[in-house]
């Protein structure tokens, strides 16, 4: 199952420089990587990136995680997936540019 992150992509950028993704400052201050699954991705985005352009996408295998992988509930008592490790670049399957339509809504290729 993918599990995603979305991102600006400078902050993408700064990660793959590094090797790994430590987190957006919100996971740094919740000491997790807030992911979203497939059906929660557009209400994500729409919630905590409403009006931002230059984002990207990023799909991770939830199961190659590990344990350090956590569901637990969020938004309305739905279960979310967060990751308390950084999560290395090796680890993405892939990124997409997520652009914002002129309706105020971000395209989402999953």
């Amino acid at each position: 199952m993918l599990i995603y992150k979305i991102t600006p992509t400078a902050l993408w950028r700064e990660a793959e420089d590094k090797g790994q993704f430590d987190g957006a400052p919100v996971d740094l201050a919740d000491g997790f990587i807030h992911f979203s699954t497939a059906e929660q991705v557009a209400e994500t985005a729409a919630k905590h990136f409403a009006g931002q352009g230059d984002l990207l996408l990023v799909a991770i295998e939830a199961d190659a995680l590990g344990e350090a992988l956590k569901w637990e509930p969020s938004r309305g008592g739905a279960l979310f997936p967060h990751l308390y490790r950084p999560l290395r670049i090796d680890e993405i399957q892939w990124t997409r540019s997520m652009p914002l339509g002129g309706d105020g809504i971000h395209a989402i290729d999953l």
